[in-house]
């Protein structure tokens, strides 16, 4: 079952509070736009050509958390999940193997792997990301995953609008 408790960020707190808020939102966000929908409204394409669906989303963003949290901030050796040099948008492109339990479960795993990554760990605290050759505080991984998931949230409400209707926050 999908949990899509969303509750609202506080409007006055600290700041570390005020990222991991707005970034459980916006999980929250994405969790919402996919409940109640079957596996084949899941696999739904956009618009044609786009091969962008819901359950493409929810296994990208599985990769984002798995690289930020994990690769960059906790310096893990963790591969991707989907994708590859050979299939680079394998995250985003589902196959008839691929299932909606399996890509929803490895998100919700991404999510408390990423939990666990930056528990105990300062705003200030320096990952690496390899793949930008760069250090990147935690504060700044709060903010890009927050970027991330809101930009991604907006085709989600497009894909989910195209598929039932269903429109809101």
């Amino acid at each position: 079952m999908i949990n899509t408790e969303r509750l609202k960020p506080p409007t006055v707190s600290d700041e570390r509070t005020a990222l991991e808020s707005w970034l459980d939102f916006h999980r929250a966000t994405l969790a919402q736009k996919v409940a109640g929908l079957d596996e084949a409204q899941l696999r739904e394409a956009s618009v044609p050509p786009s091969t962008l669906t819901l359950m493409g989303l929810v296994r990208h963003m599985a990769e984002v958390e798995r690289s930020w949290f994990r690769r960059c901030l906790a310096r893990e050796e963790a591969g991707p999940i989907y994708y590859s040099d050979e299939d680079p948008d394998r995250d985003i492109d589902v196959t008839a193997e691929d299932s909606w339990e399996e890509a929803y479960a490895t998100w919700q795993a991404e999510i408390a792997a990423a939990r666990d990554a930056a528990r105990g760990r300062s705003l200030d605290d320096l990952g690496f990301a390899p793949h930008r050759n760069k250090e990147f505080d935690l504060r700044w991984i709060y903010i890009h995953m927050i970027e991330e998931y809101a930009r991604h949230n907006g085709h989600a409400d497009l894909i989910r609008e195209r598929i039932d209707g269903a429109t809101g926050a």
